[in-house]
């Protein structure tokens, strides 16, 4: 299994691109932990943003307060939702992020199935999560994992580069992020025209 962290600073950036996918049934939400659900069961940004507020508002120090992975089964691996579900949980307990709120969404918008999960790099009192050698701990972890559910280890000296993905087109994105902030907000209390 392939791992991939990235930071961020848009927390609103990295969870209006997934809710493209959901839009596209090319994703869905998986799992959602510490994170409000809507009253129709449905992904909601606002939800989100609102799971996510009591973290950012004591947060002072830290820019890059977005965590995202995204986890890379082999297309061999074939796992259930609650399989995908249990492994995302506890990549991110064995990386320190088990007592944060993050959602994990399942993309089928390539040839594989992977997860990606959103979190918060800063806990409830706004102090930055450790992310010391987090590549090296998230490759061991991953390694863990694939003995532990039994999954296709990743091969010797294979890269990412390795693992197929699809090229994001940034002008279809930038303009759907544009579409879905102006909605989102155009219907926000003390926003009206």
């Amino acid at each position: 299994m392939l791992a991939k962290i990235s930071s961020g600073k848009s927390v609103f950036g990295v969870l209006s691109y997934n809710q493209i996918k959901v839009e596209k049934n090319q994703a869905e939400v998986l799992y959602r932990q510490k994170m409000f659900d809507s009253p129709d069961g449905k992904f909601s940004i606002r939800d989100c943003m609102d799971s996510f507020y009591p973290y950012l508002a004591v947060n002072n120090k830290t820019e890059k307060v977005v965590f995202h992975a995204s986890l890379n089964p082999d297309p061999k691996d074939k796992l259930d939702d609650e399989q995908l579900a249990e492994i995302a949980q506890t990549y991110m307990q064995k990386l320190g992020y088990g007592n944060q709120p993050y959602i994990v969404f399942k993309h089928s918008d390539i040839k594989r199935e992977h997860l990606h999960i959103v979190s918060l790099r800063v806990n409830e009192n706004g102090k930055k999560i450790n992310d010391s050698y987090e590549a090296v701990r998230s490759m061991k972890i991953c390694k863990e994992l694939e003995q532990e559910f039994n999954l296709v280890p990743l091969m010797k000296g294979q890269r990412e580069s390795e693992t197929p993905t699809k090229k994001i087109d940034f002008r279809v994105f930038l303009s759907s992020l544009l579409i879905t902030s102006t909605s989102l907000f155009s219907t926000s209390p003390g926003c009206e025209k």
